[in-house]
């Protein structure tokens, strides 16, 4: 990167950013990388405990203290206070990272109903309303959307039916609301990681063996032959949100080891 495309991600410093999944995985580096960087934060996340542990470090980074908007975002409600609280803290809105979501496994034999509702609400639904909410306030500032997807959205994988239904709904909201959006001067992008080190796949319910294989196994299923770093999926986010990505909107851009490229043969 040129010494201008960083003084373009510089241009972070100052942006009131709202970032959901803040208290863990992909949501929890990005708001230390946006800190470090200079950004003004409103942290969404359902655990509080580790939410104040990441607003801690933001700090400790020389961040500013961030505003906390701890809560469930499949409660419609509280979507809309989240941000009527980061509005009325900061009285605007520059950045907008959707990285809340969860990952379930299950195939179309066993995803039922209720296990489908409850991927595809907090995935896409909270997203969509999240988004629609935020767009009348990104439009005063010409701010800029980077939804958090995966490769599951791009390709097809087994066992992770509803998941892999979710982030392909996140790659084309995606691609729909740049063209949306683009009169406006708003920039949609979403980021569309391979397999990154978190603990999304033992929430699913991976146990310590289980998880220590499906990494082990990114040497074959990842071409770089290893899984990924939040810290590589955060940087990825911040070069999108900033002015350094300024001509680029309506990408689904793959951080993953170029997974999403590979074939069997």
């Amino acid at each position: 990167m040129a010494s201008d495309d960083i003084l373009k991600v510089s241009s972070l410093r100052g942006k009131v950013t709202l970032i959901t999944g803040a208290s863990s995985g992909i949501g929890a580096g990005t708001s230390i990388l946006f800190a470090k960087l200079g950004a003004l934060l409103a942290l969404n996340g359902r655990d509080l405990e580790n939410l104040h542990r990441v607003a801690k470090q933001c700090t400790e980074c020389g961040g500013i203290e961030p505003l906390l908007v701890p809560g469930d975002l499949t409660d419609e409600e509280m979507v809309r206070k989240t941000v009527e609280k980061t509005i009325s803290h900061f009285g605007r809105l520059d950045v907008l990272v959707n990285s809340a979501g969860i990952l379930a496994m299950g195939s179309i034999e066993t995803t039922d109903l209720t296990q489908f509702d409850k991927v595809m609400n907090i995935n896409v639904r909270s997203v969509y309303q999240l988004t629609q909410l935020c767009v009348p306030h990104l439009i005063k500032t010409k701010g800029s959307i980077v939804n958090v997807s995966s490769v599951n959205g791009q390709r097809a994988f087994p066992g992770v039916l509803a998941y892999c239904m979710s982030k392909s709904a996140i790659d084309q909201f995606t691609r729909c609301i740049a063209l949306e959006l683009a009169c406006k001067q708003i920039r949609v992008n979403s980021v569309c990681p391979g397999v990154i080190i978190t603990d999304v796949h033992k929430r699913a319910g991976l146990d310590e063996d289980q998880y220590a294989q499906f990494l082990d196994k990114c040497r074959q299923t990842h071409a770089l032959g290893r899984p990924g770093e939040v810290e590589e999926v955060a940087n990825s986010i911040a070069f999108l949100a900033s002015d350094a990505a300024s001509f680029i909107t309506g990408v689904n851009l793959p951080i993953d080891g170029g997974r999403h490229a590979m074939c069997p043969r």
